[in-house]
């Protein structure tokens, strides 16, 4: 019988982190909350949750040091799968409430307020899966549950051949953003894969089953 590939779930102070270990679980992985570097560096795959403001939770992250666990996981080709913030953090700049914040980098651009009526977008949304999806197998026709005020509204990456165009898959909620990106070793979601009951766990599923074997 095939081990549970191992998932590092990054403990940095964001809140829900519990839930997210017990999808995983259920999803298949043998999930750890962990701040231990080592077990950090050669889980088969790490998950980035966050909750709140972009700017509290790129401060935890320094302060823990996990952009520097990010960021060398990505350097190796590591699978990194950030969730909600978790996602945000991966852009270059989060705006909110006039204050610019500096994320990680991974990706070019800002996060930004949805242009929407009513904020927060809370609730289960359709999303457009992009060609070609690992994540997203099987689950084109499902839904998938938000909270969020912020969000990624635009893609200005340009990927030079022979590397791999990203996998992008959008929602509509006042104008398109961002809902998950799969872009080399590095995933995210805007929405709780963890709260988006059987078809967040089979998201996660299709992930867990995309991480490379011990």
């Amino acid at each position: 019988m095939t081990a549970a590939p191992l998932v590092a779930v990054l403990d940095y102070g964001s809140g829900n982190v519990h839930s997210a270990v017990k999808a995983l679980n259920e999803a298949g992985a043998d999930a750890r909350l962990t701040r231990d570097r080592g077990l950090i560096a050669d889980a088969a795959g790490l998950l980035v949750p966050g909750v709140g403001a972009f700017s509290a939770v790129m401060s935890a992250l320094a302060a823990s040091r996990g952009d520097e666990l990010i960021g060398r996981r990505l350097a190796g080709g590591m699978p990194v799968l950030g969730i909600c913030v978790g996602m945000q953090v991966m852009f270059e700049l989060g705006v909110e409430r006039g204050v610019d914040t500096e994320g990680l980098g991974e990706w070019p651009g800002s996060v930004t307020e949805l242009e929407a009526p009513v904020l927060p977008h809370m609730g289960w949304n359709t999303v457009r899966a992009g060609e070609g999806s690992t994540l997203f197998a099987g689950l084109e026709e499902e839904r998938f549950y938000f909270v969020h005020s912020y969000g990624a509204q635009d893609w200005t990456l340009d990927v030079i051949k022979p590397f791999r165009e990203p996998v992008l898959t959008w929602c509509d909620y006042g104008k398109p953003f961002l809902a998950a990106v799969e872009n080399g070793p590095l995933s995210a979601t805007q929405f709780h894969p963890e709260k988006s009951g059987a078809a967040g766990i089979r998201l996660l599923s299709n992930w867990i089953s995309s991480l490379p074997a011990a």
